[in-house]
């Protein structure tokens, strides 16, 4: 059975940093985009990075470019997402999701199967 669950969100300063991991089990990550989305109160879902180890692709949401990493380790199943220089409008709950034969191109909530349960990321002083 298909599963990915999140860890790592929390609380930090302006300008700190965090990394959020997602633990996939179920899944050939070769085989699906796996992708970290976000949701603040009051706003829509949206795409903040995505990647297909199949290619090697990355997506990066313009408003994260060049702060946010997206990485994976295969071996252990684990997508990671490094965040440096966080703002504060980059408090939200952070969701991993999974795309079946996706593309890291396609970063969009609407066509992902999967998700996990969310963490909250919290940036403020």
């Amino acid at each position: 059975q298909e599963q990915l669950v999140e860890y790592g969100g929390g609380l930090v300063q302006p300008g700190g940093s965090l990394t959020l991991s997602c633990a996939t089990s179920g899944f050939n990550l070769d085989d699906y985009a796996i992708g970290w989305f976000r949701q603040a109160p009051g706003k829509e879902r949206e795409g903040v990075s995505c990647i297909s180890s199949s290619d090697s692709s990355t997506y990066y949401a313009d408003s994260v470019k060049g702060r946010f990493t997206i990485f994976t380790r295969n071996a252990k199943n684990t997508v990671y997402l490094q965040m440096n220089n966080l703002k504060p409008e980059d408090t939200a709950v952070y969701y991993c999701a999974a795309d079946l034969w996706g593309s890291a191109y396609l970063c969009n909530p609407s066509l992902m199967g999967y998700w996990g349960q969310g963490t909250q990321v919290t940036v403020s002083s």
